[in-house]
């Protein structure tokens, strides 16, 4: 081999350093068993120069050191040929096949406008892997190449590249580290060089989609010139294939299909691919609205819900409401589809598939996606793969060029980090973006992964309709002025083909416009929804106040109790973990009060053992943050979990707690879509602390907290957020409780702060039991769950009774008190230690255990034994601007007595919302509880 040849084998990309582990594990096993390698590497092996010395049972180390120095000083010169010259050109055609699978995609034809300056890759001409022109005639083993033939000539295999790999589709996958997934990829892109069997009816199908989608946005220009549209011209060919891919998906057994989009393009997929009524939408662009459906949303955020005629029976598809903060909607689409998949009792994710189309620049940029594709294998998040289409228009958000809004050649490069396979496709081409997508489509059904589809379009437009583009992209705009739409292109191609006639072209485009005259649906597939699987009648048009079964036999509680404080004799559990569930079954056999873990238990027990289903997610949830729950009991010996309430009864509820994945907004936003989907199953998200909810501030603020208003979107998500200031610093002791009072309105959540485990039991069942379906947001304690005054009896626990406010309970007589505390959360426990220290009998303590909605009739049946007091006091133990002073004081001053004085008794106002030093924080503490008791304070 001359020192050419060596050179370009040693600059070739499949060499690159990324690859060294690979090769080196591929040789090694090359070296065990040349038949164990596939062809192109084995040819490659083989072709390798021998080494003076060296036998092939010389230790591979030595062989490896061999491939560096020589790396180093490729000029070496105890390197010998031993080939052939005809053996060595076919290596070299092995080389060239496998550098236009590594990067082919580099020299596609995927830009419409063909502005894109792709950079030379030598890799992939002849002349680097000593390749000429005097080749092209000769014959050559094609190895895997996928072409149906064994030999063929290199100006055949060369062409077959060149149209698989750097048509209008550029395919990546050879990153994948399954031989499986690779080998079916070549199958499925070399066997059709990237070209779909489309029919003439097929293809004049194709054709009206086009017709469709760009009708629409032309219709709705004239009719609404200068409105908010963001406008899909440029990238029409999304509506063709979103079709084609329900279709697919229908005939291959999938019964529901979720989508989740941003603007670009949602009216049009609105009306085109989900069939909403085109009426209904010009009412919309008319400002028409109806007054009952709350505070509604731009009509570019709002989602739909329909049935789509396929093959294989109908599919009910869901297009996610969603706001403008992008990429948020995907991880609420998976929770979605994971609930419906967990509906079906299908784990493989067959009959549900989530569609997310992402903006170029927003899939690169927003962080949400990299923590949504770190979900989509773990256990408590996947859903057999989601396939990812992107509407890559070029530019940024408004004037942004590639180079300012990602580190990366493409947009789709994230999708790599989870091996998903990767299809550039050129959106002027419909049939290869059909192609692309069926590819797509069955990928994802096969392997159940993340697949991408880069739909590399233009925008004709500003990002919206009033935006002037040529100011900053004054370039791309001249040629996007110039250029023909998707369906002119298409209809020129299939009118030379003789698949269509002129005439037929104008017609098609004449009869959309006079569907959308008459206002009614205009996609052929559309049905009227069925009733599915699950129903949301029963939880409709409920108030707080409505009735349920509260009480609970204390029998039955007994016996709950007894089964999940038990475990198999085969089970050995860690030391700490057996104390707790020895304490728990006295628990249960009354010998000693319960505790706050056991009582959560004791509530999911009697849930499930209802039929109720139940789904725990959070950092360390399964054990508890504070080794407080221990859901699980992991066997010592050989690490097997066995958990408990998994074996309440026969025919429980099923019952799920996964530990999550180490993000808030992602998992949020998961869950979130998990319970819209699910009112029949308690779904609960547990911070690790309550401060990590800020990560996940996006979720709470516009899908939580605003959803029904805006869309009216029930959802009985529940949150535990640990919150209490125990001098753990300012990022481990306050969950931010002001900023979801701040969201409070139209009774659209409820805040809770329980004190004691006979409230969380009987919370935490309320919101599974009573037919209500809103957001649940507890302030959950962190020493309280083994504080040995927050207990409680079973009898407690039997009565299923939340109560919103707790009146005194200790030996204070009401006519003696002429100071009345109100508070929330465990600084009751701290004013009630100090007061009976300090022996008061003239300070009442009121604790209020929900602050949302506030229970005003609760609070005012309590206060009338106060009427005669002066002075009240709110005490919290967060600074003045957080906590429940701000948001709340108006309800507090609501329900004491005309003439009394409401004073209050905190931290002073801090922008940070705890101290770091223990000692500072001892003080605060023990300053603001003597205040709140008119105490003398140091």
């Amino acid at each position: 081999m001359h020192e050419g040849t060596m050179k370009a084998w040693l600059e070739s990309s499949q060499l690159a350093g990324g690859n060294a582990t690979y090769i080196e594990a591929l040789y090694e096993q090359y070296l065990d068993n040349p038949q164990s390698v596939n062809d192109e590497w084995r040819a490659l092996f083989d072709s390798f120069p021998k080494v003076e010395g060296v036998s092939v049972e010389t230790k591979h180390s030595d062989v490896r050191e061999e491939f560096r120095e020589t790396a180093k000083n490729p000029r070496r010169n105890h390197v010998v040929v031993q080939q052939g010259n005809s053996d060595v050109k076919q290596v070299k055609v092995l080389q060239l096949i496998n550098a236009y699978r590594f990067r082919g995609h580099q020299h596609a034809n995927l830009d419409p406008l063909g502005l894109w300056q792709q950079q030379r890759v030598r890799d992939l001409e002849l002349a680097y892997h000593d390749l000429s022109q005097d080749d092209l005639e000769k014959t050559f083993n094609v190895g895997s190449l996928a072409v149906g033939q064994e030999k063929l000539p290199l100006k055949d295999i060369h062409s077959k590249l060149v149209k698989t790999y750097c048509g209008s589709v550029g395919a990546e996958y050879m990153y994948l580290t399954s031989t499986d997934e690779k080998r079916w990829l070549q199958q499925r892109l070399e066997s059709v060089q990237c070209e779909p069997q489309l029919e003439s009816e097929q293809k004049i199908k194709l054709y009206k989609e086009l017709v469709a989608a760009d009708g629409l946005e032309k219709y709705l220009a004239s009719k609404f010139p200068g409105a908010k549209r963001f406008s899909l011209e440029g990238g029409d060919a999304l509506i063709p294939m979103l079709k084609n891919l329900i279709s697919r998906a229908g005939e291959q057994g999938t019964k529901e299909v979720v989508i989740g989009m941003a603007h670009r393009g949602r009216l049009n997929v609105l009306v085109n691919v989900l069939g909403k009524n085109p009426s209904v939408l010009f009412d919309e662009f008319a400002g028409k609205h109806d007054e009952t459906l709350g505070s509604g949303d731009v009509k570019y955020h709002m989602g739909y819900s329909s049935d789509f005629a396929t093959a294989g029976g109908n599919v009910h598809l869901a297009l996610a409401f969603n706001p403008s903060h992008l990429e948020i909607v995907n991880p609420v689409v998976m929770g979605s589809v994971r609930a419906r998949i967990d509906r079906r009792d299908c784990p493989d994710g067959t009959l549900a598939l989530p569609i997310t189309i992402h903006g170029d620049s927003a899939i690169a940029g927003q962080g949400v996606v990299q923590e949504t594709f770190n979900l989509s294998q773990t256990r408590a998040y996947s859903v057999g793969g989601t396939v990812r289409i992107v509407v890559n228009n070029q530019v940024g958000f408004t004037t942004s060029n590639p180079e300012d809004t990602r580190s990366t050649q493409y947009c789709t490069d994230i999708a790599k980090m989870v091996q998903a396979p990767i299809f550039h496709v050129n959106s002027d081409d419909p049939e290869a973006v059909i192609f692309a997508t069926q590819v797509a489509l069955d990928f994802r059904n096969k392997f159940k992964r993340d697949v991408v589809i880069d739909l590399v379009c233009y925008r004709r437009h500003g990002h919206n309709e009033a935006d002037e583009p040529s100011a900053t992209q004054p370039l791309m705009y001249k040629k996007i002025k110039k250029h023909p739409v998707p369906r002119q292109i298409y209809a020129q191609q299939l009118i030379s083909e003789n698949v269509l006639a002129e005439q037929d072209a104008e017609r098609a485009i004449e009869e959309y416009r006079s569907a959308l005259d008459h206002g009614a649906c205009v996609v052929e597939e559309w049905r009227s929804m069925m009733e599915h699987s699950v129903d949301w009648r029963p939880f409709l048009n409920h108030n707080w106040d409505i009735e349920y079964d509260k009480a609970i036999p204390i029998d039955e509680l007994k016996r709950l109790a007894k089964s999940v404080s038990q475990y198999p004799d085969s089970v050995t559990p860690q030391s700490r973990v057996k104390k707790i569930y020895q304490d728990r079954f006295k628990m249960a056999s009354g010998e000693k009060l319960l505790d706050w873990g056991f009582a959560e238990t004791l509530a999911y027990a009697d849930m499930v053992d209802n039929g109720t289903r139940i789904r725990l997610t959070g950092q360390d949830c399964g054990r508890g943050t504070f080794f407080h729950r221990h859901a699980f009991i992991y066997d010592q010996e050989t690490a097997e979990p066995y958990m408990p309430l998994s074996h309440v009864s026969e025919d429980q509820g099923k019952i799920e707690i996964f530990d999550s994945v180490l993000s808030e907004e992602a998992v949020l936003a998961f869950e979130y879509g998990y319970a819209t989907a699910e009112p029949k199953t308690l779904t609960i998200w547990e911070a690790q602390f309550g401060d990590f909810a800020n990560g996940a501030q996006v979720v709470i603020d516009q899908f939580l907290c605003s959803g029904e208003q805006k869309w009216g979107r029930l959802c009985g998500l529940t949150l535990l957020l640990p919150h209490g200031y125990e001098g753990q610093g300012p990022e481990h002791s306050s969950a931010r409780l002001e900023r979801f009072l701040q969201l409070c309105a139209d009774h659209n959540i409820q805040v809770c702060v329980p004190t004691t485990p006979a409230q969380v039991f009987n919370m935490l069942r309320r919101q599974a039991v009573r037919p209500m379906r809103r957001p649940l947001v507890v302030m959950s304690p962190k020493s309280l769950l083994r504080h040995p005054q927050a207990v409680s009896s079973l009898e407690e626990l039997a009565t299923g009774e939340f109560y919103n406010v707790i009146g005194e309970i200790d030996d204070i007589a009401a006519d003696k008190v002429d100071r009345v505390v109100m508070c929330s959360g465990k600084v009751y426990y701290d004013l009630r230690d100090a007061r009976a220290k300090n022996e008061l009998e003239n300070v009442a303590i009121i604790r209020i255990e929900q602050l949302y909605p506030f229970p005003q009739a609760d609070m005012d049946k309590i206060m009338e034994q106060y009427q005669h007091v002066k002075e009240f006091v709110w005490c919290q133990e967060e600074p003045q601007n957080q906590g429940a002073w701000y948001c709340s004081q108006h309800h507090f001053r609501d329900v004491i007595p005309v003439g009394s004085t409401l004073q209050y008794v905190g931290r002073s106002a801090s922008s940070s919302p705890a101290v770091g030093y223990l000692a500072v924080h001892n003080q605060q503490q023990k300053d603001l509880v003597h205040q709140a008791l008119g105490l003398e304070t140091e």
